[in-house]
């Protein structure tokens, strides 16, 4: 006799307003991630558009809107554009690592720099050391920090810190999780680029499809440069679908002429990838 299947319990939040776009509200359902299946149960729940947080996927449920859209870099056909490779050209000296999910020092100084030039007015200013160690340790799934560092002088002890992202392996695919670095570095212009295409390059080799990048909302500037990569899926009612190259090239042309999307998000202010539940 078999044993019975436990299907998981959906919880929804209390709107609470939106970190994209203002003037508008958001609501989530969530699910708790455990136990043995709770790496297939990830993988199931990412298909269909949730994003995991520690011990928890959730999705948007809001009432009134649909903007966030699931998006994924097709890894198996990416070609760099020009001026992707020169990104990887510049930066190409850097050492990723692959590390287990243990916070470190190190990084939280990193997230906290991150934090303070891109997203000063947000939620995750407010993070302590220990809040980071939840956020990168409380994991049921396979999961890594990818720490990207600069060479040191004598090529054996491990050089600055200059990038960092913590990263699910998933059954399709990597899913970054939530991603920072060094924004005033002089001369490594375009770190958070680097990131995703080192990804693109690890999901290349470890022979997996996809890489997963988490909601994009049209509308919201700080969310536009996902469509920087291509070719590139989002997640609509019929499944899974491919930007057309033709609206791709008008997203894409949008980002070029107006570059800076790191402006002051809505109320809440907190980058994707890290959502507050407990609303």
């Amino acid at each position: 006799m078999t044993a019975p299947v436990r299907f998981p319990r959906f919880f929804v939040t209390s709107p609470a307003p939106c970190p994209y776009l203002p003037g508008r509200s958001e609501r989530k359902v969530f699910t708790e991630l455990k136990g043995p299946h709770a790496d297939s149960l990830n993988d199931a729940l990412s298909r269909i558009g949730f994003r995991r947080s520690q011990t928890v996927a959730y999705r948007p449920s809001c009432l009134d809107c649909n903007a966030c859209v699931s998006v994924r870099v097709v890894a198996s056909e990416f070609t760099p554009s020009g001026t992707q490779k020169r990104m990887l050209k510049r930066n190409g000296d850097l050492i990723a690592t692959v590390c287990r999910p243990w916070s470190t020092g190190e990084q939280f100084q990193l997230l906290q720099k991150y934090l303070g030039a891109r997203h000063p007015e947000g939620g995750m200013t407010s993070m302590d050391e220990v809040d980071f160690a939840d956020m990168v340790e409380h994991t049921p799934v396979t999961s890594y920090v990818v720490e990207y560092r600069e060479p040191s002088a004598d090529g054996v002890t491990p050089g600055r810190l200059v990038g960092a992202c913590l990263t699910d392996r998933q059954c399709d695919g990597l899913s970054m999780i939530y991603s920072f670095y060094d924004p005033e570095h002089d001369s490594r212009a375009g770190l958070g680029t680097y990131i995703i295409l080192d990804h693109i390059h690890k999901a290349q080799e470890m022979g997996l499809p996809y890489v997963y990048l988490g909601y994009w909302v049209e509308g919201s500037p700080r969310m536009q440069y996902k469509v920087r990569y291509r070719p590139m899926e989002r997640l609509g009612r019929s499944g899974w679908e491919r930007f057309s190259p033709e609206e791709q090239d008008k997203l894409i042309a949008a980002v070029v002429k107006n570059p800076d999307g790191h402006g002051k998000a809505g109320a809440g202010g907190r980058k994707d990838g890290v959502p507050s539940i407990a609303n």
